[in-house]
C-alpha cells in the first residue's frame, strides 16, 4: 500500500507542480511585481516564495531553497522587504497567480472547481513537521475563488513535495551546488542549471570535484553508476517522504483525479519551458 502511494505521488506531481508554477513563469504574475516596484525576475521570485517565512534575511531562504548560491539570495534579500513587505507580496503573488490561471485555464471553469474541490481537502492537513514551506504557507488559508484554492492546493503540495527533496537530498550527503552538478550529469543541461541558481565557475568545478572524489562523476563529467544511483534514491524517498497526501486515494479516485488534473497542467505547461530548473516533466495529455 505504501508502495502505491509513493508511486500516485510521483503520477501527482507533474499534474500539480504546473498549476504553482505559472506564477514564476506567466506574464500576468511577473507583471504583477513589476507593477508594484519588484523590477526584475528575482526580486519577485524571492519575495513571492519567501514571503510566507515572514520579513527573513537569506539564511533561511539559502536553507530552505536549498539549490541558489547563497551570494544570489543575498543580493534580493532582505531587500525586497523595503519594496513589498511580506504581506503585499503575498498579494502579489496571489493576484498574478490567479491572472494567469484565469487566461491559461478559460474554458475549464467546471474543471478548475471540482479540481479545487477535489485538491484541497488533500493538501489542507499536511503534516508540517520538518517542512518550512509546506507549514508556512500552510497558515495562509485556502482563498475562497476557485482558481485561487486551486493555486493554493498546488502550492502547498508542491512545497510540501519540495521540503521533503531537499531533505532526501541532505540524507544523500548532497549540497546545492553538488545536487546541480549531479543533475547536469545525468539529465538538466547546465545552462539551465548554473546561471539561474547563482553558482560561480569556479563554485562549480569544485562541486564537480567533490562528487568526483565520491565517485559519482567520472573523469569525463559524465555520471557514474553510483551516481545516477545515488539520485534514483534521493528520488525514491523524495516519493516515499510524499505520499501521506496520498495514501486514501484509491485507483479509482486516483483515476478520475488525473484525468481531471491533465487539462488544467497541460494548459498551465504552456507557461513554461521543458527543460526548466525545476526538473518536472512536460505534460503529456
Amino acid at each position: 500500500m505504501a508502495d502505491d502511494a509513493a508511486a500516485r505521488a510521483r503520477t501527482m506531481w507533474p499534474l500539480f507542480e504546473p498549476i504553482h508554477a505559472v506564477t514564476y513563469f506567466a506574464p500576468e504574475a511577473l507583471a504583477a511585481y513589476e507593477d508594484a516596484g519588484l523590477r526584475g525576475f528575482w526580486r519577485g521570485y524571492f519575495a513571492g516564495r519567501a514571503a510566507p517565512l515572514g520579513p527573513v534575511g537569506p539564511g533561511p531562504v539559502v536553507a530552505a531553497f536549498f539549490g541558489f548560491a547563497p551570494a544570489m539570495v543575498a543580493r534580493a534579500l532582505p531587500a525586497v522587504w523595503g519594496l513589498a513587505a511580506p504581506e503585499r507580496a503575498l498579494e502579489l503573488r496571489r493576484t498574478g497567480a490567479t491572472a494567469a490561471l484565469a487566461r491559461l485555464l478559460a474554458g475549464h471553469e467546471r474543471a478548475v472547481e471540482r479540481a479545487a474541490e477535489a485538491l484541497a481537502p488533500r493538501a489542507a492537513d499536511l503534516d508540517g513537521s520538518g517542512r518550512v514551506l509546506a507549514a508556512a504557507n500552510g497558515t495562509l488559508g485556502f482563498p475562497d475563488d476557485p482558481l485561487g484554492r486551486l493555486w493554493h492546493a498546488a502550492t502547498l503540495l508542491r512545497e510540501h513535495r519540495g521540503d521533503g527533496h531537499v531533505a532526501a537530498l541532505v540524507a544523500a550527503g548532497l549540497d546545492g551546488c553538488e545536487t546541480l552538478a549531479l543533475r547536469a550529469a545525468v539529465d538538466l543541461p547546465r545552462a539551465e542549471l548554473q546561471p539561474v541558481r547563482g553558482w560561480t565557475d569556479a563554485q562549480w568545478q569544485a562541486a564537480e570535484q567533490r562528487l568526483a572524489e565520491r565517485g559519482l562523476l567520472a573523469r569525463d563529467g559524465s555520471a557514474t553508476d553510483a551516481g545516477r544511483e545515488t539520485l534514483r534514491t534521493v528520488e525514491a524517498a523524495t516519493d516515499r517522504a510524499a505520499e501521506r497526501p496520498w495514501q486514501t486515494l484509491g485507483p479509482d479516485e486516483a483515476a478520475d483525479l488525473m484525468s481531471l488534473l491533465t487539462p488544467l497542467a497541460t494548459a498551465c505547461g504552456s507557461a513554461l519551458r521543458f527543460p526548466n530548473p525545476m526538473g518536472v516533466p512536460k505534460p503529456t495529455g
